[in-house]
Order: C-alpha cells, then sequence, then structure tokens
C-alpha cells in the first residue's frame, strides 16, 4: 500500500481558496436578487455560477496537489474538464435555487442532496483523472462520511446564502459564513481523499501519457482561480458601488419629489384652489402676525373686508364658470394695486380680505377708492362685457381693536354698512356700528356653547308618497331657541355659521341626531320610513364627510338607502368634478342623493346626467304661483319628464293649497312637502300625527285649473 502525505502550505491555500469561493458564492447570491432587471440577473448568475464552480474544483485540485505519493502524478485532461463541469453546474443550480422567492424546506433537502452529489461528484471524477493502475481502493465508510459533508455543507451553504441573499452586506456579516463553509467543503475534500487506497504497485497513468502534470496544473490552477475570483469580486464591488450611487441619486430625486409634494400640500390647504391666494387659514396667521408687529413696533395697518355687489346675478346669467373667471380677474386687479408687504385672501364665494399697512387714514381711504375703481371699470372678463361694483368695510389696528377676530368682525359689519349706504363704495368701522359687530360676536359664542345642548334642535316637516297617499319619511330642520331671545330664525343662525366655520360642528351634530331619531321610528315600526338631511356648500367639503356618514350609519344601524342628504343645485355645480366623486363615493354606501332647489342653479345637464342622485327636488318659487302662471307649470311638468327619464323620483316643496297639490299629482311628481301636508314638528309631536295612514287631501269640488294652467294632459 501506498502511502502518501500533505504539503502543509498547499492544505493552507485549498482552505483560503475554498473559503474566498465561498465569500464570492454569498455575494453572487446577493447580486442576482438584487440585481434591476432579469437580463442583469441571469448574467450575474452565469458569471456567479462559473466563478463559484471553479472555486471549488480549484480547492480540489490545489488539495490534490497538495497530497503526495511516492510516484510521479498527472491528470487526464478530459476526466480534469468533467470534473469542472460538474462543478460549475452545481454551483449554477445552487445560486439558481437560492434566486427563488421561497425556499421551502423541501426544496432546500432537494437542493442540498444534488449540490452535494454534484459536488462529490466532482472530487471523484477528479480523483478518477488519475488513471491510476490498478484502480484506487475506496473505504466505504469514509466515502459515505465524504457524502455526508457534502450533502450537509450544500445545505448550511444554501441557507446561508438564501437568508444573506436581500441584506447584510457588510463584510464582517459574510466572512464568518463564508469560513464555515470552505472549512466544510474542504473537510469533504480530505475526507475523501481519506477514503482511498493505492495499491503498493499502483502507477499514474496520467503522468505516463498525455496528462497535466502536478506543477504546471498547480500554476495553472492557481492563476486562473485568483484572477478569476478577484475579477467577479471586483466587478460585484463596482457593480455594488454604482447601484449605491444610482440609489443615492434616487434617494435625492425621491427627497426632492417629496419636498415638491409637500409644498403642494402646503399650497393646498393654506390657498384658494381658484385663485391661489390665501385662505382664511392662512389670512388668520397673517392677521395674527401683524398684530405682534403692531405691539412690538408700534405700527398700524387695516382688515379691508370686500365683497363683490351683484356677483350672484352673474352667475345666474353667464354661469359658474364665467363667475370664476370673474373671481380670478377681481384678484389679480387688486393685487396689482398692493404692495408686496400687503396680503390679499380669499374667504370663499365673492369675499376677499386685505391686511395692509398704514400711517395716515387717507391712505386707506385711497387704496379703497382705487381698488373700488379698478373693478367697477369694464373688461375684467374679455369675453364678457360684465359690469360688477366692490363695498368694502374697513377696520384699523389699533384704533378699533386689537385681536384677529375682532377686527375681522368689525370689517365685515362696516363692508355691511357700505352696502346699505348704496354699494360700489367704502366704510370706516365706526363706533355706532359697534352695536350690530358686538351682537354678532355674542351671538356666535351663545351658538358655539349651544351645540350639543338642548337649545339647538331638529323639527321634521313629513314627505308624502303621492303613490301611497302615505308619510314616507322627513326632512330634518334644525331650530335654535336662544335663552334669552327665544326662537332665532334659521337664515340668521346658519350665516354666521356658515362664516365662522363651526358649520361642519352643527352639521355633524344634526346628521346623528336625525339618524339617532330614524332608529326610534325604525324600532316604533315605522322602518320604511326615510330621513332626509341637508347638507351646506362647506360641509359638502369637508373632506372627512364621506367617512363622518359611514360611520353614523353604522353608530344608528341605518339601511343607508333609508338616508337621503340633500344638496343644493349651486353646490354641487360649484366644482362639478370634485362633486361628482364625492357623490359617486356616497352612493357607493348606498345612501340616497336629492338635488335641492333644483331649477334654480343653471346646472348643466351634461353634469346633471352623472350625477348620482336618486331624487329632484323642485324649488319652492316654481310651486307658489303654479295655479296661476303657465311658464311655471311648463317648467314643473319639463323637470319631471327629465328626472324620471334619468331614473330619479321628483319632490315638490313649498305644498301650501289644494291646487298646488293637485297640479303636482297629475304632473307626476312622486313626493310632496309643504305646509298643506304638515309643519315641521317635534319628533314625538311627528310619530303621534302620523303612525296612522293619513287621509288623501281631495281637491276641492268644482275647483279647476285657472286660465292657462291645465294639467298639460
Amino acid at each position: 500500500m501506498l502511502v502518501g502525505n500533505y504539503t502543509p502550505w498547499l492544505v493552507v491555500v485549498s482552505l483560503l481558496v475554498a473559503i474566498l469561493a465561498s465569500f464570492t458564492a454569498l455575494v453572487m447570491a446577493n447580486r442576482i436578487s438584487t440585481a434591476a432587471t432579469p437580463r442583469q440577473g441571469q448574467l450575474w448568475l452565469v458569471g456567479g455560477g462559473c466563478a463559484m464552480g471553479l472555486g471549488i474544483w480549484s480547492m480540489h485540485f490545489i488539495g490534490m496537489l497538495a497530497f503526495r505519493l511516492p510516484i510521479p502524478l498527472g491528470y487526464d485532461i478530459l476526466w480534469t474538464t468533467v470534473s469542472l463541469l460538474a462543478a460549475i453546474i452545481s454551483s449554477l443550480y445552487a445560486l439558481w435555487l437560492v434566486s427563488r422567492p421561497t425556499l421551502p424546506h423541501s426544496h432546500l433537502a432537494l437542493g442540498a442532496l444534488l449540490m452535494g452529489a454534484g459536488i462529490a461528484s466532482m472530487h471523484y471524477l477528479g480523483m478518477a483523472a488519475m488513471r491510476m493502475q490498478p484502480g484506487i481502493d475506496y473505504h466505504p465508510g469514509w466515502v459515505t462520511l465524504s457524502l455526508v459533508i457534502a450533502v450537509a455543507a450544500s445545505w448550511v451553504a444554501l441557507f446561508v446564502a438564501f437568508r444573506l441573499r436581500h441584506h447584510d452586506n457588510r463584510l464582517r456579516h459574510r466572512v464568518p459564513p463564508a469560513i464555515v463553509l470552505g472549512m466544510a467543503i474542504v473537510g469533504m475534500h480530505y475526507t475523501g481523499m481519506a477514503a482511498a487506497r493505492f495499491p503498493a504497485n499502483s502507477i499514474c497513468g496520467a503522468a505516463a501519457g498525455e496528462g497535466l502534470h502536478s506543477q504546471w496544473l498547480a500554476t495553472l490552477v492557481m492563476i486562473l482561480t485568483v484572477a478569476i475570483l478577484a475579477v467577479v469580486l471586483l466587478v460585484s464591488w463596482l457593480d455594488q458601488r454604482m447601484q449605491s450611487q444610482l440609489l443615492r441619486l434616487r434617494n435625492q430625486d425621491l427627497r426632492s419629489s417629496l419636498n415638491d409634494a409637500h409644498a403642494e400640500l402646503s399650497q393646498a390647504a393654506l390657498h384658494d384652489p381658484l385663485t391661489r391666494l390665501p385662505n382664511r387659514r392662512l389670512l388668520q396667521q397673517h392677521i395674527e402676525g401683524a398684530l405682534i408687529e403692531a405691539e412690538q413696533r408700534g405700527t398700524r395697518f387695516a382688515v379691508m373686508f370686500m365683497d363683490l355687489d351683484g356677483f350672484k346675478q352673474v352667475n345666474d346669467a353667464y354661469g359658474h364658470q364665467t363667475g370664476d373667471a370673474l373671481l380670478v380677474a377681481v384678484a389679480e386687479r387688486t393685487s396689482h394695486l398692493l404692495r408686496d408687504t400687503d396680503v390679499l385672501a380669499r374667504l370663499g364665494g365673492d369675499e376677499f380680505v386685505m391686511v395692509v399697512g398704514i400711517e395716515g387714514d387717507e391712505d386707506v381711504a385711497a387704496l379703497a377708492s382705487r381698488i373700488i375703481q379698478s373693478i367697477g371699470s369694464s373688461h375684467l372678463v374679455p369675453s364678457n362685457d360684465l359690469q360688477v361694483t366692490a363695498s368694502i368695510g374697513i377696520a384699523i389696528c389699533p384704533d378699533h381693536a386689537a385681536s384677529e377676530r375682532h377686527l375681522m368682525g368689525y370689517a365685515d359689519a362696516a363692508m355691511y354698512q357700505a352696502k346699505e349706504a348704496g354699494r360700489n363704495g367704502f366704510a370706516v368701522f365706526a363706533e355706532w356700528m359697534n352695536d350690530s359687530a358686538e351682537q354678532q360676536f355674542r351671538l356666535l359664542s351663545d351658538l358655539r356653547s349651544a351645540i350639543g345642548t338642548p337649545q339647538l334642535f331638529l323639527h321634521y316637516q313629513p314627505k308624502l308618497s303621492v303613490s301611497r297617499h302615505t308619510v314616507s319619511g322627513a326632512e330634518a330642520l334644525i331650530r335654535w331657541k336662544h335663552p334669552e331671545q327665544g326662537l332665532i330664525p334659521p337664515d340668521r343662525f346658519i350665516r354666521l355659521a356658515e362664516r365662522s366655520g363651526i358649520i361642519n360642528d352643527i352639521g355633524r351634530w344634526a346628521l346623528n341626531e336625525a339618524c339617532r331619531q330614524l332608529r326610534q321610528w325604525h324600532d316604533a315600526g315605522h322602518d320604511t320610513w326615510t330621513m332626509s338631511v341637508n347638507l351646506s356648500p362647506i360641509q359638502f367639503s369637508a373632506p372627512q364627510l364621506l367617512n363622518e356618514v359611514r360611520d353614523v350609519l353604522a353608530r344608528h344601524r341605518i339601511e343607508p338607502r333609508r338616508l337621503i342628504l340633500e344638496i343644493t343645485e349651486s353646490t354641487v355645480m360649484r366644482d362639478t368634478d370634485a362633486s361628482l366623486r364625492l357623490l359617486q363615493s356616497l352612493a357607493r354606501l348606498g345612501v340616497g342623493i336629492s338635488i335641492d332647489d333644483f331649477g334654480t342653479g343653471y346646472s348643466s345637464l351634461l353634469y346633471l346626467k352623472r350625477l348620482p342622485a336618486s331624487e329632484i327636488k323642485i324649488d319652492h318659487a316654481f310651486v307658489r304661483e303654479l295655479e296661476n302662471s303657465s311658464e311655471d307649470v311648463v317648467i314643473v311638468s319639463a323637470i319631471v319628464a327629465l328626472g324620471h327619464a334619468l331614473d330619479m323620483d321628483i319632490v315638490a316643496e313649498g305644498v301650501e293649497t289644494a291646487g298646488q297639490r293637485a297640479y303636482l299629482e297629475r304632473l307626476g311628481c312622486d313626493y310632496l312637502q309643504g305646509y298643506l301636508l304638515g309643519h315641521p314638528v317635534d319628533p314625538v309631536r311627528f310619530q303621534q300625527l302620523h303612525d296612522l295612514p293619513r287621509p288623501r287631501i281631495e281637491v276641492a269640488a268644482g275647483w279647476k285649473a285657472p286660465e292657462g294652467g291645465d294639467f298639460l294632459n
């Protein structure tokens, strides 16, 4: 039996090459998984598999070169090449396996078995390349152990490579696993070598023929292996640096985009979307800043509240697009008359507010006159010769007030005084105006305190189904009983609530209270009744409206189709695209949508057919003269036909006489409301009145339509 020995430094070199090959495998697994494109991933797979296979094969042959026998040794070129292919194929399969999205335990076990078999095949094919005569005698126990080590090393390699493929790019996290894997691969090799037994009379056939001699093979293997692994790692490092640079550039672009988006959001949150002027929130900040400066430096400034005279008529006559163009033109003309330090804001509608620094009272008066003259001139909108004027109210700090709330209120009161004085002018706040301004402040303060108390309550007006002659539901109407002034008309406090911004709180309370009452009626047996709730324009534009409706339906267990939200036609047409999106979202909840005051807002039929409305509510202006005006009969008839063609119910409000009711029923209205059918009452009285079906009100005998007011049979 020939006894062999090992060259120590070559054993160390084989271990280092195995560790380097393992480190390359871990790096390549990461490059494949993080490749920008599938093609790049394929290129990394092929290059990495070849480099890794060459590294494992090189380790094997360096280990073979470290083994010495007392006879010349050589290696057959064909078998050596085949063993190299076995190493490369095993490496390609391993890298492909760890680049998969998932690696179940069953796939991991099968992969470890196949990869271990490939590495073992490479080893024993390399041994066969010596072409020993007689053949090598292998010890079965050592061979089995070498196979077990190969499979175990493959399992560990696949598991570690899969776990580290997406992260842990730092060197200290890759070196320890590479050392462990390298030692396992080297252990498999030398265990396989321990299994080999060489008879005493053995000769190496490859050394005598055309095989590669050990010295040439050693030089070739070491140079090629180190060079290829170094090139692969260098390319990987350069690619990683390039990807890091690209990632930094993308992060910079993303940071820039986020900054732009933040600026746009800030612009949207603090500016009017139509005129791009500061809105109420930003205006308040400007006034508060001016107050601080006035106190510190002893300066004066004026708050100028401007309202356009006749703007509603422009909207009615020319439509909302022309009205919007007029508002933009007014904003531009007014801005040109102000200094850079002055502020122009739009509160909403046709209301503008200016904050201007002044030295003398004549300064603000001259500015107000120039603004009024500029707006009163023609050609505001080139396509239309519009004639509008402006009324301006002025309050000065610190002469009149030293708080944002009082300055705004006093300027508003002065503006209304300018309107009462004939419009197209300005008025400076005076003490004699103080009573009405202070009254508004007190009323607003009392209104804030009334929310959530019995002072605010709802009355309910019945809604009659024409086909069934029974009450089908109610419309909720808000009421305020002031502890000192008694019942205050809704027109008075609703306008105040909208101007101050607390209308959202009131609307939220009214929606919840109406649904709570509807649940009580449903529990009492009236489960077919519906509830109509009015939404103010400000509440309709609130971003949280959809969630509030969804929550109140769930809270009171209301079937969505039993709730009807009423929105005025002018509100819908203010921003048609946004209104359509919101109404479609509400309709998807299942709630009913009613277009209130229909016929007064000059809506476009193109948008009307796209509205997900369930009913149209005819304005009482068309019902009031129905018995005496053939024109109103024609208009109502056209609205009914249009609504039914669009699959909407028709509701007529303001029914006060039997003649009006008879006309509306004959014209095809589906539901009626008005004092003839029932006044708004509290919920207890409403249920008492309508627990039983009410008899139909018959038209008086002998009654017939007035001249020109037939039923359009």
